[in-house]
């Protein structure tokens, strides 16, 4: 069994003038510890609609992490019914994702003793343990958010940062949002932040401690090896779900602004992978809050939820590969603040990418298939190790990516790598029922006016028709 926590009791919610607080308590053998989670403002909260509701919202989030593998949750203060729903509905497919990909698939973190044999598995293994108590009362929230109006989610990622230039050059008033960690992750995003701080007058910050959170309970779980902070920080041992409590904690802000739209730089565009199975359970590889399953999900629930409120990404239809091109072209300057790296050091007074994680070996295989000098972004231009990764398998790409990038380098430098194979589709623009279809961007106008930017550096577009992917024209796709 699997099971850390006896109890795991959410409470003492607290909403004050710029903050939110929580206090999470883990009880095991009738020990109880505690934790406060923290929210920070950069102005007044207190006077938004509904505020309560949004914080208790906010407040239960990371739980869905760990339904797995605690008996019961109690949350005690009062939630709407569409809040435990989305609760429920996110602790199950979290609970497989976790299963799946972070116990069965051996990741070095999780003790031997508490990984089943692959053979044994059954889909009932991956199901929540947690029984939820909790009472739930009515709603105050009504908002309806201006639909050319988007709060972006800026990680200073290429992903994130190519999204909001893209809003932006079509016309949309976007809003900046960044998510300051307590802890080192933030340092990731410290340059682009104090780029937009200084540039964009709409750039708006919230502080929280939930990595602290995450590591305080999963430092508690009997189920993993000694250390297992200092194994790895390609990937975290447990936790999956987290994308939406950076959404709802901006909310608030949302809200004030009248903004409409909450933009994630989601790039997967692999439709082969999602979902996936594994002995009947139904999984998204790990990375479900970044598919358009779960974009559909969440536009919904808000929608039912009396919160108007779109959520979804303008480059889900692209691929890493062009989401570099574009930057690189059309957003130089914007370009030099990306950092996309597990683990950036130190050196000569500025902060700069490891260059070896899986992170930066994806960036720089990007890099230099792009004919890009990866010394712009704090890289060295070594091919070399690329190589030693790659046939090891430290890289996090899809297969026709990386088989495509490492193809034009091949061509670019008159070399013969490793898994250089031709796919050129990857250089068009891709759609798809599972990962991109055609309406992902959810206003016409706006959808033609971000195609009309990408099809520059694009060969044209293309769409998947029983397995194949097909070139088709624009016509024919109504952009």
């Amino acid at each position: 069994m699997s099971i850390c926590f006896d109890r795991m009791r959410i409470g003492n919610l607290r909403v004050k003038d710029r903050s939110i607080l929580t206090t999470y308590e883990i009880e095991v053998d009738g020990v109880r510890k505690e934790y406060d989670l923290i929210e920070v403002y950069e102005g007044s909260i207190k006077d938004i609609e509904g505020i309560e509701e949004i914080a208790a919202l906010i407040s239960i989030v990371p739980a869905i992490n760990y339904t797995l593998f605690t008996k019961e949750i109690d949350i005690e203060f009062p939630i709407h019914d569409l809040d435990l729903k989305f609760f429920i509905d996110m602790s199950e497919i979290t609970a497989r994702d976790i299963f799946v990909n972070r116990i069965v698939r051996r990741t070095g973190l999780v003790k031997e003793e508490f990984i089943p044999d692959p053979e044994s598995v059954r889909p009932e293994d991956a199901s929540p343990k947690a029984e939820v108590n909790v009472n739930t009362r009515s709603t105050t929230l009504d908002y309806s958010g201006d639909e050319g109006k988007c709060g972006v989610m800026v990680s200073g990622g290429k992903d994130s940062l190519l999204s909001f230039m893209l809003l932006k050059e079509a016309g949309c008033e976007v809003h900046p949002l960044f998510f300051n960690e307590s802890g080192r992750h933030w340092h990731v995003s410290l340059k682009a932040y104090r780029y937009f701080r200084a540039e964009e007058p709409r750039t708006s910050r919230v502080w929280s401690n939930i990595d602290r959170l995450f590591n305080f309970i999963e430092s508690n779980m009997r189920i993993l090896v000694k250390d297992f902070k200092k194994k790895t920080k390609e990937i975290y041992p447990i936790r999956l779900f987290w994308f939406e409590h950076w959404a709802f904690s901006f909310l608030p802000i949302l809200m004030r602004r009248g903004i409409g739209n909450i933009i994630f730089g989601n790039e997967y565009d692999d439709p082969s992978s999602v979902p996936s199975y594994f002995k009947g359970i139904k999984h998204y590889n790990a990375i479900y809050d970044q598919s358009q399953d779960f974009e559909d999900y969440m536009t919904n629930w808000f929608k039912n939820r009396g919160l108007g409120i779109k959520q979804w990404s303008p480059i889900r239809s692209i691929s890493g590969l062009i989401v570099q091109r574009i930057l690189y072209r059309r957003y130089p300057d914007i370009m030099k603040l990306q950092m996309s790296c597990h683990s950036p050091r130190h050196a000569s007074g500025e902060l700069r990418p490891c260059g070896n994680c899986s992170k930066c070996i994806g960036i720089r295989i990007f890099l230099l298939a792009n004919g890009i000098d990866p010394r712009i972004i704090g890289y060295g231009d070594e091919l070399r190790d690329i190589v030693e990764h790659v046939e090891s398998g430290k890289y996090r790409l899809d297969d026709d990516e990386l088989e495509h990038s490492l193809y034009l380098i091949s061509e670019r430098l008159g070399v013969k790598l490793p898994r250089a194979h031709q796919h050129p589709e990857v250089e068009t623009v891709r759609f798809n029922d599972v990962t991109a279809r055609i309406d992902h961007i959810p206003y016409p106008e706006l959808r033609r006016k971000i195609f009309n930017i990408i099809e520059e550096y694009v060969n044209g577009y293309s769409i998947l028709r029983d397995g194949r992917w097909v070139r088709v024209g624009k016509e024919e796709l109504g952009l």
